[in-house]
């Protein structure tokens, strides 16, 4: 970056920057950014939040600008943090299609969207991708243990830079072990009151014979 560039140049281009303008929010963007630029580090809770996702979304484009998404899931913590602005997963067999490896392959530009729903939080980062074949060690740093499937490759992930979105408009989910986790709250106190009920209805016939 030169003296007069910032991270938020990524999104902010001269063309949006014409749009903030004609629009009237230029000049809060403009004072943001002064105040305190994105960063291209892991830091400000970064770390804990993509450690505790289970999946997002990879967005990538063709040398054209065609661009493409796709869904990333896995076992809870499975995109890492391997350094102080690089992130890394392990890439496991899909569909065959190819799509994000073939826009890789001339375009090394991509984006990781990160939702955490149930807390209404989401991040975006920008950055750039190096696709590793063959490299053992480095995949089983990224590979779950738990995890039977055999990953073709590792994704290493340069962070140029990051922001985290508002939660407006956010819908409120939850994932299937919180719900589960709920669940099995309830049912322990439905079974609690139950019982507590079964004692009182047998203490009260009992109370009943004495005063007969």
């Amino acid at each position: 970056m030169t003296n007069s560039s910032s991270r938020s140049d990524l999104a902010f281009t001269p063309s949006v920057k014409a749009e903030q303008e004609k629009r009237g929010s230029r000049n809060a963007y403009a004072r943001m950014t002064e105040r305190h630029d994105w960063s291209n580090k892991v830091g400000g809770g970064l770390a804990e939040f993509i450690q505790a996702r289970d999946s997002f979304y990879l967005a990538t484009a063709t040398a054209e600008g065609q661009p493409y998404i796709q869904h990333k899931g896995g076992p809870t913590g499975f995109l890492r943090v391997l350094g102080p602005s690089e992130l890394g997963f392990a890439d496991f067999p899909g569909n065959q299609q190819y799509i994000s490896l073939g826009n890789l392959a001339e375009n090394d530009k991509a984006y990781i969207f990160l939702m955490d729903y149930e807390n209404q939080r989401r991040v975006k980062i920008w950055g750039r991708i190096r696709m590793v074949e063959g490299d053992e060690e480095l995949l089983e740093k990224l590979t779950h243990p738990e995890y039977a499937a055999q990953p073709e490759r590792a994704i290493l992930f340069t962070i140029e830079a990051w922001s985290a979105n508002c939660n407006q408009h956010i819908p409120r989910k939850y994932g299937e072990d919180t719900v589960a986790r709920a669940m099995q709250n309830l049912t322990e106190r439905i079974t609690t009151l139950e019982n507590e009920a079964a004692e009182l209805r047998a203490a009260l016939a009992e109370a009943k014979k004495t005063n007969a």
